[in-house]
């Protein structure tokens, strides 16, 4: 099992930036397709976007592509996203899940707590 914790998470008006970072422990991540999604209330947890256990590969949902970049570093355990151009609609709890590179959530065994992303108009 891979413990993963979220953070970069906070308030950000529209137009600027944030860096999410997953934090993980308790197994290398080096096997592993991370992705994020992130969840609004009331809705259903959608993708975000994924990257491939060697990093070579990375996919993004169409509403964030070319705004949003995923990256990560095997030797500090870790994975970023990179959210440039916030909007107020991009407002949700993001999670990081280690598991398959695909965009289901079906795909991820193991998750983040999630940490609360609130874009202002």
């Amino acid at each position: 099992q891979v413990r993963l914790v979220e953070s970069g998470g906070g308030l950000v008006q529209a137009g600027g930036s944030l860096r999410l970072s997953c934090a993980a422990a308790g197994r290398t991540l080096i096997n592993y397709g991370v992705g994020w999604f992130r969840l609004v209330p009331g809705l259903e947890r959608e993708f975000v976007g994924a990257i491939s256990p060697t990093g070579s590969l990375t996919k993004y949902a169409a509403h964030v592509l070319g705004r949003f970049t995923i990256s990560r570093d095997d030797a500090k355990n870790m994975v970023y996203l990179e959210m440039n151009s916030l909007k107020p609609e991009d407002t949700a709890v993001y999670y990081c899940a280690a598991g398959t590179y695909g965009m289901s959530e079906y795909g991820y065994d193991d998750w983040g707590q999630g940490t609360q992303v609130t874009v202002s108009s």
